[in-house]
C-alpha cells in the first residue's frame, strides 16, 4: 500500500516597508521608483529612491520574486515603517498589506493614521510667457539634476503623476537640447528673467531667448510653498529664540598667522602635501581647543541643569542645495589640525550630496557650532544658536584695519571677524567674554608646526 501525500508548497510574501533613517526621522519623501507593478525582481535590485528632510536614500529589493503592488507614488509622503509596497509570487494576495486594510486597521500605529491627512508634496506652478500650463511639481533628484546641466524648464512637460516633472523627463529635455548655455544661464538668474516654453527646438538656449517675465493674473506675487527643509529650519530658529536667552559679543582676532599658515599649505601642497587646510578649518582647531579650555561652552541647557561634555562634538554650518545643514563631526578634539581638515571636508561633502547620517544632523549631537559666512564678505552677523546648544560662533570675513605698528607709524593689517552667540541661561557675560578671548588667542598662535599631522 502506498501512502500519498501531497506538500502544499510555502510561499510568503514580503512587504517593503519605508525605513527609518536615524532616530529623529518621522516620515520620508518617495521620490522616484525603478521598478513597476508586475515587474520581476531580484534581491539587491534598486527598488525605489526617497529623502528625508535633509539626505537622499535608495532602497533595495530583500527577497527575489514580482513586485505585486506599489502602494504610494513619487512625491508622497510617507511615514516610517509603513508599508511601500509587496514582493511575492505572481497570483499572490497582497491586499492584506495595504495600509489601513482590514485587520491593520486595528493596529494602525499614529504614523499610519497620520498618513491619511498628509498630502502630497508639491512644488509651485510658475507662469510662463508662451505657455498656458506652466512649470509643474517637480521632484527633487529631477530639480538637481536640471540645475547641474542648466535644463529650461519651462520647456519640459512632466510625465509623473499629476504632470510632475521627474527625472527621466529632465533627461529626455537634456537628450532634446533643451538647455542653456552657461551665459545664458547666469544671466537668466542676475536679471531673473525667463523663458519661452513654445521656441522651436533649434539648440540651445542663448541669451537672445531670454525675456522679461509677463505677469499673469492680478495678483503682483507668487505664494511659494515651504519646502520640507524649510519648515523645519523656521521652526528650529523661531523656537530657539523664543525659548532661549540670547546675547551676541563680537571681536575680532589678527589674521595674520593663520593667512601665512595657509600661504604655506599651499606651498606644501606643489610638494604633495596632502592635506587641504582652509581657513575655517583653523578657526574650528582654534574653536575646539578653547572649549576645552572653557567647558562652561562645550555644554547643553537642559532647563533644571547643564550638561558638561568632555569630548567636543562640533557642529558646522554646511549651505546645500537643500538649505542649511549642521553636520556634526564628534570628538572632534581628538584630531591634528590636519586630520581636523580632512574630517571636515568630508562631513561636509556628504550633507552636500545628501548622504550624512540623519543622526549627524540633529542639534542634539553637537556640543557646539560653528557657521562661516566669511566667504559671502559679512563683517559682522548674529548666529543663531542651535538648542539646546549654550552657544555658537560666527566666523566674519577678514578685513585690513589700521593700527600702529611695532616702530610707532600707522600701517594695515588683516583682521577676522568672531561673533559669539551664547545663551545667557547658562553662561554669563563674563564667562563668555573670557572664551571669545581665548578663541582670538588661539587664532594668533597658530603656528607651522601644526602642519605635521603627528603633532
Amino acid at each position: 500500500m502506498y501512502l500519498y501525500i501531497q506538500v502544499k508548497e510555502f510561499h510568503m510574501t514580503h512587504p517593503v516597508i519605508m525605513p527609518r533613517q536615524g532616530q529623529s526621522v518621522e516620515s520620508c519623501i518617495l521620490t522616484e521608483w525603478y521598478k513597476s507593478a508586475g515587474e520581476s525582481v531580484s534581491k539587491g535590485d534598486l527598488l525605489f529612491a526617497y529623502e528625508t528632510d535633509k539626505a537622499a536614500f535608495e532602497e533595495e529589493a530583500p527577497e527575489d520574486g514580482i513586485l505585486l503592488a506599489r502602494f504610494f507614488e513619487e512625491g508622497d509622503e510617507v511615514p516610517v515603517l509603513l508599508n511601500v509596497a509587496v514582493i511575492g509570487r505572481e497570483g499572490d494576495s497582497f491586499e492584506e498589506f495595504r495600509p489601513g486594510w482590514g485587520h491593520r486597521e486595528a493596529a494602525q500605529t499614529d504614523a499610519e493614521i497620520t498618513m491619511k491627512d498628509i498630502p502630497v508634496r508639491d512644488e509651485p506652478v510658475i507662469s510662463t510667457p508662451g505657455s498656458h500650463t506652466g512649470i509643474h511639481a517637480i521632484s527633487p533628484r529631477a530639480r538637481k539634476l536640471a540645475r547641474e546641466k542648466r535644463v529650461v524648464l519651462e520647456a519640459v512637460r512632466g510625465s509623473g503623476p499629476g504632470g510632475r516633472i521627474i527625472e527621466r523627463d529632465i533627461v529626455e529635455a537634456i537628450r532634446q537640447g533643451k538647455r542653456l548655455t552657461p551665459l545664458a544661464q547666469k544671466k537668466k538668474e542676475a536679471e531673473g528673467l525667463t523663458v519661452p516654453g513654445d521656441r522651436p527646438g533649434r539648440g540651445k538656449y542663448s541669451t537672445s531667448d531670454l525675456i522679461e517675465p509677463v505677469a499673469t493674473g492680478s495678483d503682483p506675487y507668487s505664494d511659494v510653498p515651504l519646502t520640507n527643509i524649510r519648515k523645519i529650519i523656521a521652526g528650529a530658529m523661531y523656537r530657539s529664540l523664543q525659548n532661549s536667552a540670547q546675547l551676541t559679543h563680537h571681536l575680532s582676532a589678527n589674521a595674520t598667522s593663520m593667512l601665512q599658515l595657509r600661504r604655506q599649505v599651499k606651498v606644501k601642497q606643489e610638494s604633495g602635501y596632502p592635506h587641504q587646510i582652509t581657513l575655517n578649518d583653523m578657526v574650528c582647531y582654534a574653536v575646539i581647543q578653547s572649549l576645552l579650555l572653557h567647558p562652561a561652552a562645550n555644554a547643553h541647557f537642559l532647563g533644571e541643569s547643564i550638561r558638561l561634555f568632555v569630548k567636543v562634538n562640533l557642529g558646522m554650518a554646511v549651505d546645500t542645495d537643500r538649505g542649511l545643514m549642521v553636520p556634526v563631526l564628534l570628538n572632534a578634539d581628538r584630531y591634528t589640525l590636519p586630520e581636523l581638515s580632512d574630517h571636515l571636508g568630508e562631513i561636509a561633502g556628504n550633507a552636500k550630496k545628501g548622504s550624512i547620517s540623519p543622526d549627524l544632523i540633529v542639534p542634539e549631537a553637537a556640543t557646539f557650532t560653528v557657521s562661516n559666512l566669511g566667504n559671502y564678505g559679512v563683517e559682522m552677523f548674529t548666529p543663531v544658536i542651535n538648542l539646546p546648544q549654550v552657544g555658537i560662533l560666527g566666523v566674519n570675513t577678514i578685513i585690513q584695519r589700521p593700527v600702529v605698528l611695532p616702530d610707532g607709524n600707522f600701517g594695515f593689517q588683516p583682521y577676522i571677524g568672531l561673533s559669539l552667540t551664547y545663551d545667557h541661561r547658562a553662561i554669563d557675560g563674563g564667562p563668555a567674554t573670557l572664551f571669545l578671548a581665548e578663541i582670538k588667542n588661539q587664532i594668533e598662535q597658530l603656528t607651522p608646526g601644526l602642519l605635521n599631522p603627528n603633532t
